[in-house]
């Protein structure tokens, strides 16, 4: 048997499905195969869904049907986690010892209709089990083409997803049919993965070998594409609710399709639903099926219809709780939906703001290099963990994929997910932030698509006249071996650079004075020219000549100390340091080292011409005046020209040449035929 060539970036979770007694019994040996199909095509279908962030494919490799002592073996009524133990053992002892067999799996998935727990409970599962060999297993009770959910739900788990709102922010999203809820609301009509399911899905997904290889192609009996064409809605109400069920009649005016009712003919008028639609093919009238919650014609001609935004959610929880997050509201394209051909919604599905923008209270942590750490205990690149750094991609589309650096050994990795939202794009801009994967422009007064920027000492659009250049040379001469200090630069400082005046066998270090963490050659480092991320800014360390220098464009967000390592004693080290602060954060030093920067000057200037007043036959066209920065001639916001008187528009003639067709031309108004009414 040849294996299925699956995409360059999905995963395989190939399936062994065991089913006990209780399911072959109730679906019947002749049917119970096409049903098990079905419902795996549904998981499969549910693991496909955009919202998830990653493409899984729920690959089913290999089916056992139990007899009913082995049934009753397993299943400890009453009794989940022993129930699960057997069902895991189970599961572990059918495994094929060769990897490369068509049949061996990644995940076993058991069914059964007995109670294995207390009322209610519709599935178990460990965390964070998936490829172990005995961990990677689900039990999940089955009634009826719902338990897809319970199946996705389970499997979830093993895949590293936590409940929805349990040790998460996306408690919001489960009574919108998140499959993670901690009980399950999802539904056809209405399904989807939450951001939470997504973030913890990508932190363990790139770790699970198992699932990297292609699946083996099965003979598997071909199901029609919509799963509903094979069952009615009587039976769906028979799996959902026991024998006797069958469709309610009492709602003769509702809209079958909308939700699946179901009762008994002992009780017709008692009428009990799961809250989701039939199976999508599932005839609802002569000539009609269900489709997405709705009754339609099978004939795609007979029925063409436009969709229609529904309404709006309320806006989620934000993503981060201090220095800018993002929050998310959503909407569908139901009421209604286009069917058989109709136009799709124009516009987008989800809308976002941001939130929480002010800055984090205690000393400044990267968002980017917390996202990095947190991988240090389970990524593993080239079979062996890493203490994971800060990376910026030099490809501005990639920066909000997030890379990582080792510390070990330089080398850079893609982590294979998305920078979480608010994740800043680039350390050369504090405002603009990652969305979902898209680094959105943000101005520094924290408003979406704004132009405004800080001048160089961090005032919102500001012509740098509160910007104060501090500087100076320090020297002194090492005595022994062991950290030397030189002088601090205090948080806010920007534009800093450090030099020696000449060269040395000493080393320049750099560490934050908050945590006393080490930037730049800490102990037991090899110090070396580099580019690299720390304290949230990126610096430039270079050497040339015995002659170090360091550069950032800041901010730093902490005072940092700034030493050397001696090398040799009674060999002066100087050096010189030069940075731009705002002047209310001017350290009490000489005011000798101290200079005003230099203010900007704007002027009004010639921008454009306006578009002339005819096409031909001679018009007229007047100048349109910008403001423009005298430092660097570069147009900026008009707003900074307001001191300033601006020029009279010149005029000029324009399109002189006689018009080749002729003009429509308004003539004066006729007197009115009316003197009043």
């Amino acid at each position: 048997r040849r294996r299925r060539h699956a995409g360059d970036d999905d995963y395989n979770i190939e399936v062994l499905l065991g089913v006990d007694d209780s399911v072959v019994r109730f679906h019947g040996k002749e049917h119970v195969q096409n049903y098990l199909l079905t419902l795996m095509n549904i998981v499969n279908e549910i693991y496909h869904d955009e919202s998830l962030g990653v493409h899984i494919n729920v690959v089913l490799v290999r089916m056992i049907m139990l007899g009913y002592a082995k049934s009753i073996s397993l299943i400890e009524r009453g009794n989940p986690s022993r129930s699960l133990e057997n069902v895991c053992r189970w599961a572990y002892q059918q495994q094929k010892s060769d990897p490369s067999h068509s049949e061996h799996h990644d995940h076993a998935i058991f069914l059964t209709r007995q109670d294995f727990g207390p009322a209610g409970m519709q599935g178990y599962a460990p965390v964070t089990g998936m490829c172990h060999p005995v961990r990677s297993c689900t039990l999940n009770h089955e009634d009826g083409f719902s338990s897809a959910f319970v199946v996705a739900h389970e499997t979830g788990h093993v895949l590293g997803m936590e409940h929805d709102g349990q040790g998460n922010r996306c408690g919001d999203e489960t009574a919108m049919g998140s499959v993670m809820a901690p009980l399950v609301q999802a539904a056809f009509h209405r399904y989807h993965w939450s951001r939470c399911s997504g973030q913890e899905l990508k932190r363990y997904i790139h770790s699970y070998d198992c699932l990297l290889d292609d699946p083996f192609e099965h003979d598997w009996p071909k199901l029609p594409e919509l799963p509903g064409i094979n069952y009615s809605m009587d039976e769906q109400c028979r799996f959902d609710f026991g024998v006797g069920y069958k469709m309610c009649t009492a709602f003769r005016t509702f809209d079958p399709c909308k939700q699946l009712w179901c009762s008994h003919p002992d009780n017709p008028y008692f009428c009990k639903t799961k809250k989701g639609p039939p199976l999508d093919g599932t005839e609802c009238a002569p000539g009609k099926w269900c489709y997405k919650g709705h009754c339609m014609w099978k004939n795609v001609n007979q029925l063409k219809q436009d969709g229609n935004w529904g309404p709006w959610t309320k806006f989620g929880s934000c993503s981060r709780t201090c220095g800018t997050g993002v929050r998310f509201r959503t909407r569908q394209c139901n009421n209604p939906m286009p069917i058989n051909g109709g136009e799709d919604c124009a516009g987008v599905n989800f809308e976002f703001q941001l939130c929480n923008t002010e800055e984090c209270p205690k000393h400044f942590e990267d968002f980017r290099a917390q996202q990095c750490q947190q991988r240090n205990s389970h990524f593993e690149y080239q079979h062996s963990k890493h203490h994971w750094l800060p990376y910026e991609h030099p490809d501005a589309n990639k920066r909000c994929h997030l890379y990582c650096q080792s510390k070990e050994t330089g080398d850079v990795a893609s982590m294979k997910q998305l920078a979480h939202d608010g994740t800043r794009c680039s350390y050369k801009d504090a405002y603009s932030i990652c969305v979902r994967g898209e680094c959105v422009k943000v101005g520094c007064d924290r408003e979406i698509g704004s132009n405004k920027v800080d001048d160089k000492c961090g005032v919102c659009g500001g012509d740098n006249s509160h910007c104060r250049t501090v500087k100076g040379t320090f020297t002194r001469t090492p005595k022994k071996l062991g950290y030397l200090k030189m002088f601090d630069i205090p948080p806010g400082a920007r534009h800093v650079f450090i030099q020696e005046d000449e060269a040395s066998p000493h080393f320049l270090a750099i560490k934050n004075q908050a945590t006393g963490h080490y930037i730049l050659n800490g102990k037991g480092e090899e110090a070396r020219p580099r580019s690299f991320i720390d304290l949230g800014v990126e610096w430039e360390y270079n050497i040339e000549d015995d002659i170090e220098t360091l550069h950032t464009d800041g901010p730093l967000h902490d005072a940092v100390v700034v030493l050397i390592i001696p090398r040799e004693n009674d060999t002066r080290a100087s050096l010189t340091y030069k940075y731009i602060i705002h002047e209310d954060s001017v350290p009490t030093i000489n005011s000798n080292n101290v200079l005003q920067e230099e203010v900007d000057t704007f002027e009004w200037a010639l921008k454009s011409w306006s578009q002339c007043s005819k096409p031909c036959g001679g018009g007229f066209q007047y100048t349109k005046y910008g403001c423009r920065r005298k430092s660097d001639n570069k147009m900026v916001h008009r707003s900074f020209c307001e001191g300033s008187k601006k020029p009279k528009p010149i005029r000029r003639m324009c399109n002189l040449h006689e018009c080749s067709q002729p003009l429509w031309a308004a003539e004066e108004w006729e007197h009115c035929t009316k003197t009043c009414g």
